[in-house]
C-alpha cells in the first residue's frame, strides 16, 4: 500500500505560531478577558447593561470567526486524516486496531461515566438546589412515560442510523457520527484498490491534507484575540447569582473531571511507564486551546502534531486515532451528562432507581458517541439523556448560563484523552516511539 504523507509531516504550516509561545499568549488572553469580562458585567455598576450587550457582541467576533474557520475545515480534515491512517495500515493490523480502539473508547467512557455517578451520588450537589425550592415545575413529570420509546426498541434502529444513507446530508447536517463512518467504509475499500488506482487518491488526500492545515494555520492566528473575546463576552453576560446558586454543582462536576484525568495518567503510566507528569507537560499546550476554545475538533490539529513530535507517536496511529477521538471519544462530555442528569433528577425530586442508573448509563455511552466536538455539544445531547428516564428538561435553561465554563474543563478533559489514547495505541501498534522516550 502507499505511503500517504501524515499531518507531522504538514505542520510547518503551524511551526512559527508554536515557536512563539502560542500557549503563553493564550493563558495572558483568558486572564485579559476575564478581567475585561467583570468590568462589564452590568452586575459591578461600571457599565451599562445595554452598552454590556453591545460590547459582547463585538468582543465575539474573533472568536465567532475563528470556530467557523475550524467548522468549515473540520469535516475535509476528519475525512483526510482518517483515510491517510487507514491507507497507511494494512487490512490485517486495521482490522484488529479498529476493533480494539472502539473497545478502548467505549471502556473509558463507561469508567467516566462511573466516576460521574460516584461524585453526584456521594456528594449530591442537587440536594442544595431542591432544598432552596428546586427547579421550576420541581416535582413534575413534563414528559410522560407512556411517550417515551423503550431502550430494547430503539437499539436496533440506533444501530442501523450509525450507516448514513446520504453521506452528503450528514455533511451538510454536521452529523459527525455519520461521517467519521462514511469514511471509515470508504478508507477501507481504499484499501482494496490496485496500487495504480490509488496513487491519484492518495495525492488527492495529500492535497486536502494541505489545505486543510494552511486554513487551520490562518485560524490559530486568530486564537489569543478569539479567546480574550469570548472569554469576556462571557463573563459580561453570566451572572453573579448563577455562579453562586450553582456554585456546589460545578465543583462536582470539575471534581469528577479531575478523578477522570487521574484515572488517564494512570493508565499512561500503567501501560507506557512513562512519568505521567511529564505527560501533562507535553500535552499542555492542546490542553490550553482545548480550554480556551471549548472545541476539541479546533484543537484536532495541534493534537496531531503534539503527539507525533512531543509524545513520539507514530504518524499512521495518531491520523487514525485523535480524528476518530474527537468525534466518538468525549469522556468529559460523558462525565458532565452523566452528573447533570443525577443533579437535575436531584433539585426536582425525582428518586432514581438501578434500572434508572443502568438506563442512564446506557444512554450516556450512546449519546456522547455522537456528541458535536463544538461548544455547546454536550448541553444538545444532553436532553436527550434527560428525556431516556422522564427528568423535565425546562432545567437545562440554568445548565446553558454556564455551560461555557464547564465546556471549557471538559474539553480539555475530551483532549488529554484522546492523547492518552494515543500513546497507549502507540505502545502496541506503533514503529516511532524514540521522541517520548527521550523527553521523559
Amino acid at each position: 500500500m502507499l505511503e500517504i504523507k501524515s499531518l507531522n509531516d504538514l505542520s510547518v504550516y503551524l511551526d512559527r505560531l508554536i515557536k512563539n509561545r502560542l500557549w503563553l499568549k493564550v493563558i495572558i488572553a483568558l486572564i485579559l478577558g476575564a478581567v475585561l469580562g467583570i468590568v462589564i458585567n452590568p452586575s459591578t455598576g461600571f457599565a451599562s447593561e445595554e452598552f454590556s450587550l453591545s460590547f459582547a457582541s463585538w468582543l465575539d467576533l474573533p472568536g465567532q470567526i475563528f470556530m467557523r474557520l475550524v467548522q468549515m475545515i473540520m469535516i475535509p480534515l476528519i475525512f483526510a486524516s482518517i483515510i491517510s491512517g487507514i491507507v497507511s495500515n494494512t487490512s490485517e493490523d486495521l482490522k484488529a486496531f479498529g476493533i480494539r480502539l472502539l473497545l478502548y473508547f467505549v471502556f473509558t467512557t463507561i469508567i467516566a461515566i462511573s466516576i460521574g455517578l460516584f461524585v453526584t451520588l456521594i456528594l449530591k450537589p442537587g440536594l442544595y438546589i431542591f432544598k432552596l425550592g428546586g427547579f421550576p415545575n420541581s416535582g413534575e413529570r413534563l414528559i410522560k412515560t407512556a411517550e417515551q420509546t423503550s431502550l430494547t426498541e430503539n437499539i436496533p434502529n440506533t444501530i442501523s442510523n450509525l450507516i448514513p444513507n446520504n453521506p452528503l446530508e450528514s455533511i451538510l447536517m454536521g452529523e459527525m457520527l455519520g461521517v467519521v463512518i462514511f469514511t471509515i467504509i470508504i478508507g477501507v475499500a481504499i484499501t482494496q484498490l490496485k496500487h495504480d488506482t490509488v496513487r491519484p487518491i492518495v495525492r488527492f488526500i495529500e492535497a486536502i491534507q494541505k489545505i486543510c492545515m494552511i486554513v487551520v494555520s490562518w485560524a490559530m492566528m486568530l486564537v489569543p484575540y478569539a479567546v480574550f473575546g469570548l472569554i469576556a463576552a462571557l463573563v459580561s453576560r453570566t451572572s453573579i447569582e448563577i455562579f453562586l446558586g450553582l456554585g456546589y454543582y460545578i465543583i462536582v462536576v470539575i471534581f469528577g473531571l479531575l478523578l477522570l484525568m487521574i484515572f488517564y495518567l494512570i493508565m499512561v503510566f500503567a501501560f507506557t511507564r512513562k512519568n505521567p507528569f511529564k505527560f501533562l507537560r507535553l500535552i499542555r499546550e492542546p490542553q490550553l486551546l482545548a480550554f480556551s476554545t471549548a472545541s476539541s475538533a479546533a484543537v484536532m490539529p495541534v493534537s496531531m502534531k503534539t503527539a507525533d513530535e512531543k509524545l513520539g507517536v507514530s504518524s499512521n496511529i495518531s491520523d487514525f486515532v485523535i480524528p476518530i477521538g474527537a468525534t466518538i471519544n468525549m469522556d468529559g462530555t460523558a462525565l458532565f451528562q452523566c452528573v447533570t442528569t443525577l443533579f437535575m433528577a436531584q433539585a426536582y425530586g425525582i428518586d432514581l432507581t438501578m434500572p434508572n442508573l443502568v438506563l442512564i448509563t446506557t444512554t450516556v455511552v450512546a449519546a456522547s458517541i455522537g456528541t458535536p466536538a463544538i461548544p455547546g455539544g454536550g448541553v444538545i445531547i444532553l436532553a436527550s439523556v434527560l428525556q431516556s428516564v422522564g427528568i423535565p428538561i425546562d432545567g437545562l435553561i440554568i445548565i446553558i448560563g454556564i455551560d461555557r465554563i464547564l465546556g471549557m474543563f471538559r474539553t480539555a478533559v475530551n483532549v488529554t484523552g484522546d492523547l492518552t489514547a494515543s500513546v497507549i495505541f502507540n505502545k502496541f501498534y506503533g514503529s516511532n516511539n524514540k521522541a517520548f522516550a527521550n523527553k521523559t
